[in-house]
């Protein structure tokens, strides 16, 4: 029987990555609540193994394990349980939908999160975003048909949920700008001659949050905040000079309102991302919790600096994406998360990265008004220029 119909104070979230640094940590957020969360729906890329241990704790409606090889390994693992197993990626689309599930929590990681979050909104689920690249490739369609279907996307990602925190209240008020912060990553201050010899094991090591792989080198790269410029464009209707970029390697300070007034508000806190993935899951009321708190006395100096857009070549490129607007950010993405496969696969030097995508940029048709079926073969063509260029060392 589904818990709605015993308490309808419980939410029944599903969980698209559930194996991933996001997915595990709303799990925790989940674990801590039990009066308020129910899990509906898990799902991992590889990992079978902490799927089946965490459908065996939560007990979902479904579980979907996208590596097909390793379906009847999961199906047999809980066939002792009533849980559905499904396989392959097509089995998101089919999850997001369920009735049974009051949110979706899109914590893939890449554009494979692109159909399960239209079908999620097109059967009037909520969906708590932390595939930003969703929105960076298809920002103006799922924007729209959220609209449509009046579906709230509540941000994760915790500069694009200070933001939101900050306009609690403030409908009425006009944006003037935002700041998204940045810690600089592992290379802050580093120069092109530094960054040229850098190995995977250098830029995996952030030195403020722990991520998966794929971000923490996008982190390193700054495509992290290009990504987050153009998410927050689509998230809160800006236009493109609205949006500005700073330094902040205390990462405390996790974004920044200003308003036409001049005055600006800001949302702060030590880094977990528990605080924002919880705030989307149970908006618009906070949840009292244990997380560790914030004390100025421990952070007796934030600094700030400019972001170095010619060192860090992604983020000036993920600027140029949006200001060209129509399937160029779509390019961008899918160009970027091939070199970033290459890069943790030793095939390609970390500035080689950008070259590559800027090639893709150049030389991928540009589409003003692409429609659904143009970024998705934008999406495809990019991925395949990014790896003929990868694979022959023309960058």
């Amino acid at each position: 029987m589904n818990n709605t119909t015993i308490n309808q104070s419980v939410k029944n979230i599903a969980i698209l990555g559930s194996t991933g640094s996001i997915g595990t940590q709303a799990l925790e957020v989940i674990r801590d609540n039990p009066a308020i969360f129910k899990v509906s729906v898990l799902s991992a890329l590889k990992n079978s193994e902490l799927l089946i241990q965490q459908a065996k704790e939560f007990k979902p409606e479904s579980v979907v394990i996208c590596d097909e090889s390793q379906y009847l390994h999961v199906k047999d693992s809980l066939a002792f349980l009533n849980i559905k197993v499904l396989a392959g990626e097509a089995a998101l689309s089919e999850v997001a939908a369920y009735p049974e599930s009051d949110i979706v929590l899109t914590a893939l990681m890449g554009s494979v999160g692109l159909r399960p979050t239209i079908e999620a909104i097109k059967a009037g689920k909520d969906i708590a975003l932390a595939n930003k690249e969703t929105l960076v490739v298809a920002g103006q369609y799922i924007t729209e048909l959220a609209a449509r279907y009046d579906v709230k996307i509540l941000p994760v990602d915790s500069e694009h949920s200070a933001i939101f925190q900050c306009l609690v209240g403030e409908a009425h008020n006009e944006i003037e700008k935002i700041y998204l912060t940045a810690s600089g990553g592992p290379f802050l201050g580093r120069d092109k001659n530094f960054l040229s010899t850098v190995t995977k094991e250098q830029a995996l090591k952030h030195p403020n949050w722990v991520m998966g792989a794929k971000i923490t080198i996008d982190s390193a790269s700054l495509m992290n905040k290009g990504l987050e410029v153009i998410e927050a464009k689509w998230l809160f209707n800006l236009d493109v000079e609205q949006i500005d970029v700073i330094v902040h390697p205390q990462s405390i300070i996790h974004s920044i309102v200003q308003f036409t007034d001049g005055s600006m508000k800001a949302q702060m806190g030590v880094p977990d991302m528990k605080l924002p993935i919880q705030y989307a899951l149970n908006y618009p009321d906070r949840l009292k919790n244990n997380f560790k708190r914030f004390n100025f006395l421990d952070h007796p100096n934030f600094s700030f600096q400019k972001a170095d857009l010619e060192t860090f070549r992604n983020l000036d490129l993920a600027f140029k994406s949006l200001k060209q607007g129509g399937n160029m950010p779509c390019i961008l993405n899918a160009a970027n998360e091939i070199v970033v496969e290459a890069f943790l696969n030793d095939k390609i030097g970390f500035l080689q990265m950008s070259d590559v995508i800027e090639n893709c940029m150049n030389d991928i048709e540009f589409i003003e008004r692409p429609q659904l079926t143009d970024y998705l073969e934008t999406d495809k063509h990019s991925r395949i220029l990014a790896a003929e260029l990868v694979t022959k060392s023309i960058v």
